[in-house]
């Protein structure tokens, strides 16, 4: 057990927040080329443009960026969702996220539900106007690629993959590198990958213990459906505008408020994130370029000491009139003032902790099939925002809870007079 053993992240609010970014391939076919190659497909033209894009989901997080991606690189794009995400928003005077010029098809992923089903509980009976299963996706309509957002079953994968394989030429699964069998070590594509005891389970389970394997094997069954023609992308901390999972933000939050603020560590652990428009970049070239095989999609390579992640994010939005001074103090001691966690310090992994190694994933095959990333403080700026365009109501719902300033300064003056 290391130094550290007091402040391992649980693995169920890991995981948890993993998955809410909608922040998860055991294989490649015999005979296609090795994970991570990149190939163009035959007639493509040179420009890659004008590709047709179905997206399974879209309306949330990373969706939307790539609605946005796709559009301004010259394509078009179609949702495929049950539409209850931008009903909500509707309802509560909020923009759509869905751009202008973007088709909508509505249904469920679970070719036994209805659009108005809902994910868990019993089964509720449809109005008229109710679409079933994938029936919008049938037919003779074909598109360049699908960039599959929301698939968390292999049973609901392989429907999706079975109905689309002859009429596409190239899938998009969003993993997660919560595949992973051993999140302690770095992360590389082609370490085991997490499994369950039974592959038909299809429920998260204790401690979200289901979603990595369930996002294996989602990846398998898209690779079984269209063999040597699938690229499975594996994000890490998906973060920017948007983001609702109570992770990122917290950081931009705090340091856009000033004055002395509380930072766990020395400042040299470790992290690792990818700005959404960034993935979301990464996927459209994918389908410009047809590649296909297995990325880790995280940042930056060999990960960024977390002194330098608080200060970029601080030159982003600290106000000039009061700028942002961390104070960096130890785990151990944080811990003993009830300060201490991911439910205190989102994203942060202390060095040897549990599941440290997603903090320290490989993403070499990535740059080389041309991931790139945008400045931190501009992902921190993006973030307030979008942070502060939401409803005053909204806004305490995608921050976790934050220290007051009067606790946090009591902690830092304890921190100081210890002997």
């Amino acid at each position: 057990m290391t130094d550290h053993s007091n402040h391992i992240h649980s693995r169920r609010t890991f995981l948890q927040t993993t998955a809410a970014a909608g922040l998860a391939l055991a294989a490649v076919a015999s005979g296609c080329a090795a994970q991570g190659a990149s190939r163009a497909s035959s007639g493509q033209d040179k420009a890659g443009k004008g590709k047709k894009i179905l997206i399974l989901g879209g309306t949330g997080f990373l969706g939307p960026a790539c609605s946005e991606s796709a559009l301004a690189r010259g394509h078009t794009v179609t949702l495929f969702n049950r539409g209850k995400t931008e009903t909500r928003r509707k309802a509560a005077g909020r923009p759509s996220n869905v751009p202008d010029g973007v088709e909508v098809l509505l249904g469920n992923r679970d070719p036994n539900k209805t659009n108005e089903d809902e994910n868990a509980g019993p089964l509720v009976t449809p109005s008229a106007d109710a679409v079933k299963g994938l029936s919008q996706l049938e037919g003779s309509r074909e598109w360049d690629a699908v960039i599959d957002t929301s698939c968390y079953w292999p049973r609901m994968m392989r429907a999706s993959v079975e109905l689309l394989a002859p009429r596409v030429k190239q899938y998009i699964v969003i993993s997660s590198i919560s595949v992973y069998a051993d999140q302690n070590k770095p992360c590389q594509e082609d370490n085991a990958l997490a499994t369950m005891d039974d592959p038909t389970v299809e429920d998260f389970g204790p401690d979200f213990r289901n979603y990595g394997p369930g996002k294996a094997l989602c990846e398998k069954a898209a690779e079984a459906g269209m063999p040597g023609r699938v690229a499975n992308l594996r994000p890490g901390f998906i973060v920017g505008p948007r983001d609702s999972s109570k992770r990122f933000l917290f950081w931009p939050v705090r340091c856009a408020r000033g004055g002395e603020m509380l930072v766990p560590g020395d400042g040299e652990d470790l992290i690792q994130v990818v700005d959404v428009r960034d993935l979301a970049d990464f996927i459209v070239k994918s389908i410009e370029t047809g590649t296909i095989g297995t990325f880790n999609i995280t940042g930056p390579k060999g990960g960024m000491k977390m002194s330098n992640f608080v200060q970029d994010i601080c030159r982003g939005v600290s106000p000039k009139d009061n700028p942002t001074k961390p104070v960096w103090v130890s785990g151990e001691f944080l811990e003993s003032q009830g300060v201490s966690g991911p439910e205190a310090f989102p994203l942060w992994i202390p060095r040897g902790a549990e599941q440290s190694g997603m903090h320290q994933t490989s993403i070499d095959r990535a740059l080389a099939a041309g991931l790139t990333f945008r400045d931190l403080a501009d992902t921190a700026k993006a973030c307030m925002e979008w942070y502060s365009s939401l409803p005053t109501d909204l806004q305490p719902k995608v921050l976790p809870t934050m220290l007051a300033a009067e606790r946090e300064n009591e902690v830092i003056a304890a921190w100081r007079k210890r002997p």
